[in-house]
């Protein structure tokens, strides 16, 4: 089981903050503040450039917190009320992703609760503390 969450925590964890480097350094072929900032602006999250910044934030130390299974509550929290402002936003015209759809958020979503609830498991450092 240590290993199986370990895994999930990695992938899930890395994945997300390399998408906050998106944001906040346009790493990846990301925008970066100003192009994801324009586009929260578009949508309605003002000021863009500066929750641009939040969320991107938001999504590294949430994604690195969880992957090193450090304060996971607290990680798998940051990367929840993240996605539930993607879906709220963003994903919401269906479920599929395919139609601009929230499937991939909702997995997100419950990977990382399902895993704050369990525990990080033995190969973490919340297991160290």
């Amino acid at each position: 089981m240590a290993l199986g969450l370990l895994l999930i925590r990695l992938v899930l964890g890395l994945t997300i903050a390399a998408h906050g480097t998106q944001k906040v350094f346009g790493w990846f072929g990301g925008y970066g503040p100003k192009g994801t900032g324009g586009f929260f602006d578009s949508i309605g999250i003002k000021p863009g450039v500066l929750m641009a910044v939040v969320a991107g934030l938001s999504e590294i130390v949430g994604g690195l917190l969880f992957a090193a299974g450090l304060w996971t509550p607290v990680a798998a929290a940051l990367i929840i009320i993240t996605m539930l402002v993607a879906i709220i936003k963003v994903h919401n015209k269906s479920y599929w992703s395919t139609s601009n759809g929230f499937e991939y958020n909702l997995l997100l979503i419950v990977a990382a609760l399902g895993v704050a609830l369990i525990g990080a498991g033995d190969y973490s450092l919340d297991a160290l503390l």
